[in-house]
């Protein structure tokens, strides 16, 4: 699964050729999430409350650069790397 960010010990990615509604993954130690691009709600998974906060910050900050990212994964493209939370 192809990284394309990482910020405050939470990893963020997206899987190639990914079932619908666009979504990307996050790790964070024992917790994983999938979080839809669009109205940025969980599909499945959980994390602790601040860090969901700061994932759901970030991703609205860089919506159109993960609408991107996944429209390439969708293609087998490589994916382009989203500048973390700061």
């Amino acid at each position: 699964m192809p990284e394309i960010s990482r910020f405050f010990g939470m990893v963020v990615a997206m899987y190639y050729q990914e079932h619908h509604p666009p979504h990307f993954h996050v790790r964070y130690g024992k917790y994983k999430i999938s979080i839809a691009i669009e109205d940025l709600r969980v599909l499945a998974g959980k994390l602790p409350p601040k860090a969901l906060a700061l994932v759901v910050e970030w991703a609205s900050q860089h919506k159109n650069e993960l609408i991107k990212d996944w429209e390439l994964a969708r293609q087998w493209k490589g994916l382009n790397p989203i500048q973390p939370l700061e």
